[in-house]
């Protein structure tokens, strides 16, 4: 191994190593992103073997890239990747890469203690080798191949021979691998006329679930897909695509819908010497993935309505409870319940974000903003008391946002009251930052100071006993309230962020 072995990606290696292009470095992304299409139907581990950048007098080849087989034993038990090659060792990969051709030739090769029948294959881009790939089968559990196994490496050769032409991988569609259908989902084999040489037995499942009585092999399968689709048009634009794609344009991806089934299709056009000889079609029923993935919908569906409905039942209580302060008429009931509207409106915000999520997280610094704003709207009009956020809260879980959101309320509220009289002016400043998997909160005022001998365990407010129950028991933070330092009072907050209940 090389000190290359210390980097991980394809591309630092490729720009540390080689003078190959964006383009070209673009190209075997592409490359590594689709080839484990062609491992699984080789039977074999590839290998990405580029050029080193002083070696061209004299080549040696660095491995950027590996993908192991999924459909059988590997032939290398280390990773390779970050392997160089010297010149001596590398005559296989110097022969394919100087004659443009596949290599074959040659006696098995041994790597810990496990023989492999190697291959080279020559990555051609715009009529240019920038790249080598190295097929390695293990022989170690070789046996007489199925009809199954036959097609695999029958089309598995046709793709080295499209790598070798420089047609492979498609271009236009670099992240068709990302969700497409594997060989082992099933596999069909079109001869240049769309008709099915081969079905997988996977293949044929997926198909009959569909509504297919009979065996897939002789169908035309742009006609019986198109018939087999529930919806007609759309039946209509997978035949079309399944023509494009035999007459050698880009692949294809789709899902049908067919008889209550959902079916994952991709197809490949297979043109192994610059002619359309055919195409394969990879197949995978997703009819249970979608089922849930519909189910997740509605609910999530379900729960922002569910928000929805109880910040409006929310709000109609504020209004109940505004309504009946205007009715009362000691100072002492309003007061109580005016703090009782404002207690209620700050959860209703939670909610009214929740309602709009698309899951049970909110950005608490917009509802701390509204939170602010409304308590500042309720501050003695004969004071000139400024409130304002600094720092971040971020994005908080619903269970914490719902306690935090009261907490907040709470300790503006009891700043604004309690820290100035008629006439004072001053500032209350909410700050927020996160660190080491803690959010820790403060609210600063600028007012008159604690009362001597203040004990927040032995307060008798009743905000201040909310703010102390719901950080110690909902938030399992800490909260400490404290002279500041120039005068006025500063409120304290810590809470984990990772909290398990």
């Amino acid at each position: 191994m090389c000190d290359a072995a210390r980097v991980s990606t394809l591309s630092e290696l490729v720009e540390q190593h080689t003078t190959l292009s964006p383009s070209d470095v673009d190209h075997l992304h592409r490359l590594a992103a689709d080839w484990q299409l062609l491992a699984d139907l080789s039977f074999a581990d590839l290998l990405l073997w580029v050029r080193t950048r002083d070696a061209y007098d004299e080549p040696a080849f660095l491995c950027v890239a590996q993908v192991r087989p999924t459909t059988a034993p590997t032939a290398y038990q280390t990773d390779q990747v970050g392997r160089l090659l010297s010149y001596d060792e590398a005559e296989s990969l110097r022969v394919a890469d100087r004659q443009g051709r596949i290599w074959r030739e040659g006696d098995p090769v041994w790597t810990d203690n496990v023989p492999s029948r190697r291959e080279v294959i020559p990555v051609r881009r715009m009529d240019e080798v920038i790249a080598l790939v190295g097929r390695d089968t293990n022989l170690a559990a070789t046996r007489v191949p199925s009809q199954l196994e036959l097609n695999y490496l029958r089309t598995a050769d046709d793709l080295c021979q499209m790598i070798t032409g420089g047609s492979f991988p498609p271009s236009g569609h670099p992240d068709e691998a990302t969700s497409a259908p594997r060989v082992g989902d099933g596999l069909v084999r079109l001869d240049a006329a769309g008709v099915v040489e081969y079905a997988s037995p996977n293949a044929q499942s997926a198909y009959r679930r569909m509504g297919m009585a009979g065996d897939l092999t002789g169908e035309d399968i742009a006609a019986l897909t198109a018939g087999l689709a529930d919806d007609p048009l759309e039946g209509g634009d997978t035949a079309e695509r399944m023509f494009a794609v035999l007459s050698g344009h880009a692949a294809m991806r789709k899902e049908i819908e067919a008889h209550g089934a959902t079916v994952l299709v991709r197809a490949l056009p297979l043109r192994p010497r610059g002619e359309t000889i055919g195409a394969v079609v990879l197949v995978r029923d997703v009819t249970e993935v979608r089922r849930r993935d519909r189910q997740l919908i509605t609910k999530d569906a379900t729960i922002r309505e569910i928000h929805h409905r109880v910040k409006n039942n929310l709000q109609t209580v504020a209004a109940l409870l505004r309504l009946q302060a205007r009715r009362v008429s000691t100072e002492d009931a309003r007061e109580a319940l005016q703090e009782s509207v404002r207690r209620v409106s700050s959860i209703a915000l939670v909610h009214e974000t929740l309602s709009l999520s698309l899951d049970e997280t909110v950005d608490f610094d917009k509802i701390a903003d509204r939170v602010a704003s409304m308590v500042g709207e309720v501050a003695a009009p004969e004071t000139e008391v400024t409130l304002r956020r600094e720092g971040s809260f971020g994005v908080l879980p619903a269970e914490v946002a719902t306690a935090l959101v009261m907490v907040v309320t709470e300790l503006l509220q009891n700043a604004v009251e309690h820290a100035f009289g008629p006439a004072d002016a001053g500032e209350v400043v909410l700050t927020a930052h996160r660190w080491r998997g803690m959010l820790h909160v403060t609210v600063r005022d600028t007012g008159s100071g604690l009362p001597d001998g203040f004990d927040l365990e032995a307060s008798e407010r009743l905000g201040l006993q909310i703010v102390r129950t719901l950080v110690t028991g909902e938030l399992g933070g800490t909260l400490e309230i404290r002279p500041r330092s120039g005068g006025g009072t500063e409120a304290v907050l810590v809470l984990p962020l990772n909290r398990r209940t």
